[in-house]
């Protein structure tokens, strides 16, 4: 049932009807009704509560798993290049893998500004990041991190496929990334 479930999810998050109300827009008597099943779970209840616990629909009303457990990613082709989305969470910080294909000529870097944080990790092949007046050429393994509002282009360095991983974000949102533990220190007795 969903009722319970919707309750459940409330308690657990920590708040009340009144607060559901106001981030919802449906009234206490209304949200009070369906967790008790007194009143039908419909998908215009149902959005507005999935959007305010950031879940998906198909988790609040319980909906049964496919069989098949292959996750199909849709490519998405922009610039000659292609991205497969890893996240589907609108809004927030968003996953790509993008792949730029071999070319035998190589591009003229065409350098573009928008809105964001950019973070990415070079997979396979020699990245060519033009960023602002710098010409930077990225290898297996190595991070980069931007503010995309510097003109910035990204290419094959030697005319051969790149693929990378992309954590695009809103602007402010970075990734914070430790390369090392902090450090932690002991007192001895000898200390004291």
């Amino acid at each position: 049932m969903v009722g319970p479930r919707l309750r459940a999810l409330r308690r657990e998050r920590g708040v009340t009807l009144a607060d559901l109300a106001e981030a919802t827009g449906v009234s206490e008597s209304t949200l009070s009704r369906l967790e008790s099943g007194r009143r039908r779970a419909t998908l215009e209840l149902l959005l507005p509560l999935a959007r305010t616990y950031d879940v998906p629909l198909d988790d609040l009303v319980c909906a049964p798993r496919t069989g098949d457990p292959r996750i199909h990613l849709k490519p998405i082709r922009r610039f000659g290049m292609t991205f497969v989305p890893l996240s589907r969470r609108p809004g927030g910080t968003q996953a790509f893998k993008m792949i730029i294909p071999a070319r035998p000529e190589p591009l003229e870097p065409t350098p573009r500004t928008h809105e964001g944080f950019e973070w990415l990790y070079v997979l396979n092949g020699r990245l060519r990041l033009v960023l602002g007046e710098h010409d930077l050429t990225l290898t297996p393994g190595e991070v980069a991190e931007f503010d995309t509002s510097s003109p910035h282009w990204l290419g094959s360095a030697d005319g051969g496929v790149v693929e990378l991983l992309i954590l695009f974000g809103l602007q402010g949102v970075r990734a914070h990334v430790r390369a090392a533990p902090a450090s932690t220190s002991t007192s001895t007795s000898s200390d004291r």
